[in-house]
């Protein structure tokens, strides 16, 4: 053990706690002063996407069975499940439940920065203990930007080489756990105990399960939730981490990079819900510019009175991280949704990337199982800095032998190219309205930040937006 310890960089070691330990305290005063509104807008979107993307989830199989195992054990029935009949259930099994359903159907905001979706990690668990608490929605929109910053800075700060550990693994925990202790508004030293404590929990969850289909890769923002929260619990009990913490975590035993200025440069100046994108294929956003350059191809099919069966071969142009996305025999929908070839192969067939394409029924269609064989990836030669630095050029040869192509340098949905409110309200009404009629008209006054809308228990929106249950 002393030769690990000799080997580590302790001045480096020193700085990042120093750093760390600024984020915290910014972070803890932050929460208590009302954050600006354009940040509060992007934070109640950013709400209203992932409570879709919840929902959504929801309705998967898996993810209720996985809810009735958690209702065997809660006992007081303090938060809501957002699914169809489904029983209030304590805050940690809430958060659980609702952390699962989160990114299943892989329609969730991200971070654009890194790799990191921030919003996923600490809303289940802000929303948890919201409710419980009767905490109102001013506070969930700022514990939710202020617990973003933090996640994201984090992971900004400590940025894997390669995709070996998935980011739901790396960051879930320490999202909750910021986003547990600021809805409660816990003081900063509190605040670093369960943060860095969260991160000293983090997993090594393969990335490459993602694109195997490997369904325990959903259940990573569930167990973030749980022990995020319980972290909250230990650190106000006097159990925690230390501001090393983090640095020991990610440099130490994950061997990841170290960017010192990412936890503390221009804080409070430049917010980081507003590096976010929103989707509306539903799956790895690596593969959104390929999805969006075949729907281009697609719409010239059926004035050209050709069929997607008479396309030979498919060669996408893609970013490194595109070229990850290798399965061609997905064995499950999540595997299709962290395939390349199934998205452009699907995507071709029906004319969507939405949930459509990744359903079960696709992975055994002949056609597009046929089309997925005859797709081929290769680097593409010109990427770029942000915001092309993830882009995709699909070509299209035919039996006769000719060739459509067409390109997107950068997809929709990010602070480039945003999707307007509209956009993103219909896709919500999509995901909520068979479940919860009310939930998107509710969620409008939040983005809308109307003041009585922002005064109220989150409690009592919540009762609101389960009115007219569908059930």
């Amino acid at each position: 053990m002393k030769a690990h310890i000799d080997q580590v960089d302790q001045p480096e070691r020193e700085r990042s706690a120093v750093a760390f330990s600024t984020l915290v305290a910014w972070a803890a005063e932050a929460v208590r002063t009302p954050v600006p509104e354009p940040v509060r807008r992007r934070a109640a979107l950013i709400l209203a996407d992932d409570l879709g993307a919840m929902v959504a989830g929801a309705a998967e199989p898996q993810v209720a069975a996985a809810r009735t195992v958690l209702a065997r054990t809660s006992r007081v029935p303090e938060a809501t499940v957002y699914a169809k009949d489904a029983p209030r259930l304590d805050r940690y099994s809430a958060a659980a439940a609702n952390g699962m359903a989160a990114t299943w159907c892989e329609l969730d905001e991200g971070f654009r920065g890194v790799p990191c979706h921030a919003g996923a990690y600490a809303l289940p668990a802000i929303l948890a203990e919201a409710e419980a608490c009767s905490a109102p929605v001013e506070s969930v929109l700022a514990s939710l930007a202020v617990a973003y910053e933090v996640t994201t800075r984090i992971a900004r700060a400590f940025p894997f080489a390669t995709l070996t550990v998935h980011p739901h693994a790396a960051f879930a925990a320490i999202g909750a756990a910021a986003g547990g202790a600021l809805i409660r508004k816990t003081d900063a030293e509190t605040l670093l105990a369960a943060v860095s404590g969260a991160a000293s929990m983090s997993f090594a969850g393969p990335y490459n399960h993602a694109i195997e289909g490997a369904l325990v890769r959903n259940a990573w923002t569930s167990a973030g939730s749980w022990i995020g929260l319980r972290s909250v619990d230990w650190a106000e009990a006097g159990i925690g981490g230390m501001a090393e913490t983090p640095y020991d975590v990610f440099v130490g035993a994950f061997g990841t990079g170290w960017a010192p200025d990412a936890l503390t440069e221009r804080l409070g100046e430049h917010w980081a819900v507003a590096g976010g994108y929103h989707k509306i294929f539903a799956c790895c956003q690596y593969a959104h510019s390929a999805i969006e350059a075949t729907l281009d191809l697609h719409a010239r099919l059926a004035a050209s009175g050709r069929r997607s069966a008479d396309i030979l071969e498919i060669v996408v142009e893609t970013h490194p991280h595109g070229l990850t996305l290798a399965t061609v025999e997905p064995r499950t929908t999540l595997a299709a949704k962290f395939s390349m070839p199934h998205a452009v192969a699907a995507s071709a067939v029906l004319g969507t990337g939405g949930q459509k394409a990744f359903s079960d029924a696709t992975l055994s269609d002949p056609e597009i199982a046929a089309l997925r064989r005859r797709v081929r990836l290769v680097p593409h030669p010109e990427i770029g800095a942000w915001p092309k630095d993830r882009p995709a050029r699909i070509s299209w040869r035919f039996s006769d032998g000719e060739t459509w192509a067409a390109a997107c340098d950068s997809a929709r949905g990010g602070a480039d190219q945003p999707f307007d409110q509209a956009t993103l309200f219909e896709k919500l009404s999509e995901t909520t309205g068979d479940t919860f009629p009310r939930m998107a008209e509710t969620l409008a006054a939040i983005v809308a930040c109307e003041p009585d809308a922002l005064r109220r228990p989150w409690r009592a929106l919540v009762a609101e937006m389960l009115q007219g249950d569908a059930s």
